[in-house]
Formats: C-alpha cells, structure tokens, sequence
C-alpha cells in the first residue's frame, strides 16, 4: 500500500512545514477512522502530532487549495497526453444553527426542497480518457449568488398586454449582456482555475447542466475564451439557418423552418441503434434559438419505445460549430462524474459532518473533504491492477487496519520485524475488505 507521506510530499512547494505535517496526520485519520468527521473526531484518531489545539490551528490556517489541488493532480493523477475537460457544479451541505459562516436556505435536489445550508461551487477537471473527475476549486457561496435565488429575485411580468414591442423600447445587443452576480462569479473562478494549472492543459471546454442553458452563460463562458457544452430545454425553439433567396429589400431572412422534434429530417441523422426494444436516433445540426447570440451546435438524442411507441428526446448544444456529436455527449456524459465527487466527499470524508462556524475554518472543512477525493484516487490508482474493484471502503479498512495493528505491537517489548508488521496489516484487512486481491501476494 502507497504511503500517504509520499503521496503528499509533492505539497511542499506551496505549503509551509508545520501546515503540511498537520495535514499529513489529519490525512491519515480521516483515511483510518470511523464515525463523522469532526475535529473531536480526528483528534481521537491522529494520535501523536494531532491534538484538538494542533487541529484547531491547522482548521484556521489560510491555505491555497487550488494550488494544493492542481499539485497533487499533476504530479499523481494527470498524464501528458490526457484531454481533459473543465467541468462545474453547485453542492449544498445541509447544516443547521444560526452562526456558521454563509449558512443561508438553498435548493437541494437531493431533497427537491429549499433547506439551511451552506451553498459550494465546484470546478473540476475531467479526464476523457481516465474517465474520472479532480475537483480543483471549491468556493462558498452566497444566497444572492445562487441560480434559484436569482430566478426568484427577477420581478414577474406584468399581465398580458398588447402584443408586439413596447413603444421606445430598442434593439438590444445579445452578446452584451449584464450577468447576474452567480454568473460573474462563476467566470472568476473559472479564470483562477486557468491560471492554477498554467499552460499544462489545455482546456476548450467547460461542461456544465442545464442551469448554463441560456444566453447569458454562453456569453460568460466565451468571454472567458472557451467554448460551453450544455443543454436546453427539451421545448425549446430552434430554427434552422435560412438559405432561400433575398427577397431584395430589408435585412436578410435569418431564420428558417422551425425544427419539429417529432419529424427531424433523416440528411441530419448520424446513427441509429436498437437496445432492449429502445431505438435511440442522434441528430447533429446547426441551429438558431431567438434568445442566443450565437449560432448553436445542436445534439438531438431521441429514445423511442419500439412496442409502446412513445418518444423521449434530450437536446444538447455547444458553442463550437465544429465539435462532433459524439464529443458532444461525451463531454456532457462526462459532467455526472463531479456528481461521485459530491458523493464520496460526503460519505467518506466529511462534507456533511463538520461543526465549524468560522468563516476559515468552515472552507478549509469543505476544501480538505474534496482534498482527500484526489488523495483516494491518488492512493487507489496504482493499485488497480492487483485490485481492479478496490473502493473507498477497502482503502479505510486497510488504513483502520494498520492503524489497529501499529498500536498494538507498540504494547509489544520489542517491535517485531517489518515483514511480519506487512503480513499482519494484510491479515487483519481482510476482515472488513469488500474486494479482494486477484492474485493475493
């Protein structure tokens, strides 16, 4: 098993000792223990090196999480000639009381309701060929700041009217467009993430759900300077590019024949399969949509149930006119995976367990839950081929058991020889493992 001082050796260049030797042990408790993951918690679990107090400072230490993070992927985790993608998504942490830091009520969709709670934006990169995700930057933010809130905040229509324009109202340009305050926050972060990782990657694409499926997005992402994957609507109008004639006086036609989802031309039809009595049809065209700037890259994916003959469709879209449908889904496929991220920072790492009410204290808690992901993976990773099924349960049991057995040979009057300490970590993980070793040494 890989050592977690080795794994985290690369850190140096951006932490100082004293704060790279206290995250080395708070690591290797929240590797060993059980229960939530609390400062009580790893202070019972990190032994010599890791009191409360010790905890306390390193919880209130200003660290560079975007740095540590990129290190520890690039050095661990990223291989030369991987394309990767950026990829974004909001986490909410449910949390209660009145004094943390940013708690305020947001829309979780795990409960499909507004809950207290602190809000998190997470930007990833996502290996195409590893097909995982590395959680770069986590950063808190603010009810004003969130997707929802600014859908509840815009004032509702007036009552219907007459039709047509508004008397004075002018022509707006859609590329100019006024982000609201989660969409200039976003962009931010994207540009912190950019310079963290320098000129290693290259990165064209930033994958994000259907809350980016509007205009606004579409202009943040392009002045950022990089091309956004999405999806719309599945109502959503889009109408082909007009190519009849000019009719000699005024402007030019732009927009054609309005696509029919239900009778899509076959010239724009790329495959056609059948699985399980599912027919399932990807077309690939270039549209317009009345409410973008920019000519879209659109992807249709229509599923039909073949003995009940009922149709489902998903529309996706991106930016590049010349990405292929199959990149296209792929990328957006690809998105789900910072959704494990969520998953794992939760369950095995603490997202949801923390007790901090400061405002560092509350970001270092979040940032060292989605620190560990890429230390997991990081430790998982070589691994792989003794135990292609190896999981987060089997990497903590065999850590809780190294943990068990080092104590108790300390009750020993003599520390037996290395050998056998490896033998007895061996045996004693396998009591809880999940998986095991294909070929058992």
């Amino acid at each position: 098993m890989t050592d977690i001082m080795m794994v985290l050796a690369c850190l140096n260049q951006s932490l100082h000792p004293t704060a790279l030797r206290q995250l080395t042990v708070v690591a290797q408790a929240l590797l060993a223990m059980t229960g939530r993951v609390t400062m009580l918690g790893l202070s019972r679990w990190a032994g010599k090196g890791g009191s409360y107090r010790t905890l306390q400072r390193f919880f209130n230490t200003t660290v560079n999480w975007s740095l540590v993070q990129w290190l520890l992927i690039r050095t661990h985790l990223w291989e030369s000639d991987e394309v990767m993608v950026a990829a974004g998504d909001d986490v909410i942490v449910t949390q209660s009381g009145t004094c943390t830091h940013g708690l305020d009520r947001f829309f979780c969709s795990i409960y499909s309701k507004v809950v207290p709670g602190l809000g998190f934006l997470s930007l990833s990169l996502i290996s195409v060929k590893r097909r995982g995700s590395y959680p770069v930057v986590l950063e808190q933010l603010e009810h004003a700041q969130t997707a929802t809130s600014q859908a509840e905040s815009q004032p509702k229509p007036p009552g219907k009217g007459k039709p047509g324009r508004h008397k004075g109202s002018k022509n707006r340009n859609r590329r100019d467009v006024e982000l609201s305050p989660y969409l200039q926050f976003v962009p931010h972060h994207l540009t912190h993430l950019l310079e963290v990782i320098g000129p290693c990657i290259q990165l064209i694409y930033f994958v994000f759900d259907g809350a980016f499926g509007h205009n606004d997005a579409l202009q943040m992402v392009r002045q950022v300077g990089r091309h956004l994957i999405s999806k719309l609507r599945s109502d959503s109008a889009l109408y082909f590019p007009y190519k009849g004639p000019y009719s000699g006086r005024g402007p030019r036609k732009k927009y054609g024949a309005k696509l029919n989802y239900q009778d899509i031309p076959e010239a724009y039809l790329k495959t056609s399969s059948i699985d399980k009595e599912i027919e399932t049809k990807i077309y690939q065209m270039n549209m317009w949509h009345k409410k973008f700037a920019n000519l879209l890259n659109v992807v249709v994916i229509v599923k039909t149930n073949l003995p009940t003959h009922k149709i489902a469709h998903v529309v996706l879209f991106s930016s590049d006119l010349d990405l292929s449908y199959d990149l296209v889904i792929d990328s957006y496929r690809l998105r789900f995976h910072i959704e494990f991220n969520f998953r794992d920072a939760k369950q095995h790492w603490g997202l949801e367990d923390f007790m901090v009410v400061h405002e560092t204290p509350v970001y270092n808690s979040a940032n060292l839950a989605m620190f560990m992901v890429n230390v997991s993976q990081a430790l998982i990773r070589p691994l792989r081929a003794q135990w292609p099924e190896l999981s987060v349960n089997d990497l903590k049991t065999w850590f809780r058991s190294w943990k068990y057995v080092v104590e108790t040979l300390k009750c020993l009057p003599e520390m037996p020889e290395s050998i056998f300490i490896d033998q007895a970590i061996a045996k004693v993980a396998q009591l809880g493992r999940i998986n095991h070793a294909v070929n058992p040494a």
